[in-house]
């Protein structure tokens, strides 16, 4: 029997990692607005950060639950770099 939660047996940094490659820290630090995520960040450190943290555990879990429905996009440029909508518009 399998389980419905679609968190069962997904660890924390497994999620973590399946959502920065995804999309990246800047989307994450849009989406989800905290400190770890905008300044420096790292994967060491954002666990850290979501393990003492409830509530931004909770949206970072439910965005990777809303990512699962998503089909996948990312956008390898920099949101600052002036080629990005070139690079996108290219790729395809």
């Amino acid at each position: 029997m399998s389980s419905k939660d679609p968190l069962h047996g997904v660890t924390l940094e497994a999620l973590l990692n399946a959502l920065v490659e995804r999309y990246g820290w800047a989307e994450m630090a849009r989406q989800v607005n905290i400190n770890c995520f905008k300044s420096d960040p790292t994967i060491k450190s954002s666990l850290k950060f979501l393990r003492r943290t409830p509530w931004a555990r909770k949206e970072v879990e439910e965005m990777y639950i809303a990512s699962l429905d998503e089909p996948e996009t990312r956008n390898d440029a920099p949101a600052d770099s002036p080629w990005a909508n070139w690079q996108a518009k290219n790729k395809e």
